[in-house]
């Protein structure tokens, strides 16, 4: 009998996916309120399902594709489907959810905002398209979303691009220029001067004092 692996992660976890060729990974993305993984205090937690992994794709491909037809009761039946996903999760005996969100909870505009960028930080986002996103006017998602988060759409964006550059400077041996492509810098320059910025050194000091093990 073959074990497949489920990881479940929290929203606000930042995080990276790296696939393999000859085991690529399936990644789904649902946000679901008031609702977290309890196992940890990383924000997320891998099942080991040694039973029941067709019907959970089924669940969880059928409340993709009804949000996004959004046809009539399309809400009622993503509840319904959710309810199934919990309740096969739970007889795994490892899934460990809560019912309650720790913390307060974004505004909805800023948390689809962020949830974008999230999964769309690589692409040459602006923040009058991340307005639009969220149906409202560019400005007041500025304040709002850095009241949520402590930061601005942008510069949530330039530390999202910036994480990622910091694995590939420690586990690849890319350039700059490729590196700054790969996250969605227009230049190796703005990627340099963005990554001093941030992170107090340059990204080659960088990439020398990790494989240094300083």
């Amino acid at each position: 009998m073959s074990i497949r692996d489920l990881i479940i992660i929290n929203n606000n976890i930042p995080h990276t996916e790296l696939s393999q060729w000859d085991s690529p990974l399936e990644y789904i993305v649902l946000g679901v309120e008031n609702l977290e993984t309890m196992a940890g205090a990383e924000g997320y937690t891998m099942l080991h399902l040694h039973h029941g992994w067709d019907d959970l794709m089924s669940c969880l491909h059928l409340m993709l594709r009804e949000a996004h037809d959004a046809q009539p009761g399309f809400e009622d039946a993503c509840r319904s489907l959710l309810r199934v996903v919990l309740i096969q999760l739970g007889r795994q005996g490892e899934a460990a959810l809560s019912a309650e969100a720790a913390g307060g909870r974004a505004s909805r505009e800023c948390d689809l905002v962020r949830r974008y960028i999230d999964n769309h930080f690589k692409e040459d986002l602006k923040l009058d398209q991340l307005a639009e996103l969220a149906h409202l006017n560019k400005f007041y998602l500025a304040h709002a979303f850095r009241q949520e988060f402590g930061t601005s759409p942008i510069n949530y964006l330039i530390s999202r691009r910036i994480a990622e550059s910091r694995f590939l400077l420690r586990e690849t041996d890319h350039n700059l220029s490729l590196i700054a492509q790969i996250v969605g810098f227009s230049s190796s320059s703005y990627f340099s001067q963005c990554f001093s910025r941030v992170e107090g050194i340059t990204p080659m000091e960088y990439r020398k004092r990790r494989r240094s093990g300083a």
